[in-house]
């Protein structure tokens, strides 16, 4: 019973630690909801296109998110898949094509708003956009990044292009790979990054036993779905909790109004939405 004792008050001592320390600032949380454009808007324009990225930032979104890839000569792209056949009329992993094999893909040709009866940007001139591209039009947007690759070589010319365009205290890295992950903390430490998804699970597994600060906390931001495998992810002691130690929560990828609502009265940080238009319309007010 005594050893019982000492080690329950041990713990509510380290609890204690973990939560009586004041929270970093974090740019990214305001106390609002931000409107995140996921591959620049997929549902309204093609994804990961200079088109997407233009419209969305004319539609006065908070934040662009993109996909990158690496070339066989070295360049980065964006781009969700690690191939061009879903999206584009040119077939081929990007990893093995050259800029200018990429380049030469419509990058509108498979796009539809109305389930395949119309293509309005087929043969429109649509490319695969350029991380440079995206930097040199957007520099004073806050950006989300996704390492789509685990390719190694990545991180440390991806860094000196954040740097160069000076934008490294706006943008949020993300990836699903741990590996990709290491490399660029290593390469570009000033950089925030959100967590991968072995990072994120013992926060999720330990809070809904309140030990949620026990759990490393090693990225800035927590880009997650709403529920995954069976769990809440995003509860309301989620949030609390996330708050409590300087993290943002962002939530993917919601394009229905009445969740759009609801995930903003659990005080959100950025929904990622097909639809920025009409998560603009929620957060004005505007929709029906």
């Amino acid at each position: 019973m005594r050893l019982r004792s000492v080690l329950l008050i041990g713990l509510a001592s380290v609890l204690a630690a973990c939560t009586s320390q004041p929270a970093p600032p974090n740019p990214f949380v305001t106390g609002r909801t931000w409107n995140i454009a996921h591959q620049g808007g997929e549902l309204v324009r093609p994804s990961n296109t200079m088109t997407a990225f233009r419209g969305a930032a004319a539609l006065g979104v908070d934040m662009l998110d993109m996909d990158m890839h690496m070339t066989r000569d070295g360049v980065l792209v964006l781009s969700h898949d690690a191939t061009l056949d879903r999206l584009t009329n040119t077939r081929g992993k990007i990893a093995e094509m050259t800029l200018a094999q990429v380049l030469a893909a419509d990058a509108g040709y498979a796009f539809s708003p109305d389930r395949g009866q119309t293509f309005p940007f087929r043969g429109q001139g649509v490319r695969v956009a350029q991380l440079s591209e995206v930097l040199a039009a957007f520099p004073d947007s806050p950006m989300t990044i996704e390492i789509k690759t685990a390719q190694p070589g990545v991180a440390v010319p991806f860094c000196t292009a954040l740097r160069g365009a000076g934008v490294t205290g706006h943008v949020i890295v993300a990836s699903f790979s741990d590996a990709a992950m290491r490399e660029f903390r290593a390469a570009c430490p000033e950089v925030m990054t959100s967590m991968t998804e072995s990072e994120l699970r013992p926060l999720v597994l330990l809070g809904k036993v309140g030990l949620g600060g026990l759990a490393p906390l090693p990225g800035r931001a927590a880009q997650v779905p709403v529920r995954a495998g069976g769990i809440e992810v995003v509860t309301p002691g989620f949030v609390r909790a996330m708050h409590a130690r300087g993290v943002a929560v962002q939530v993917w990828t919601i394009n229905d109004p009445a969740e759009m609502r609801r995930l903003i009265a659990l005080g959100v940080d950025g929904i990622f939405t097909d639809r920025p238009d009409v998560l603009r319309a929620v957060l004005t007010g505007t929709a029906p």
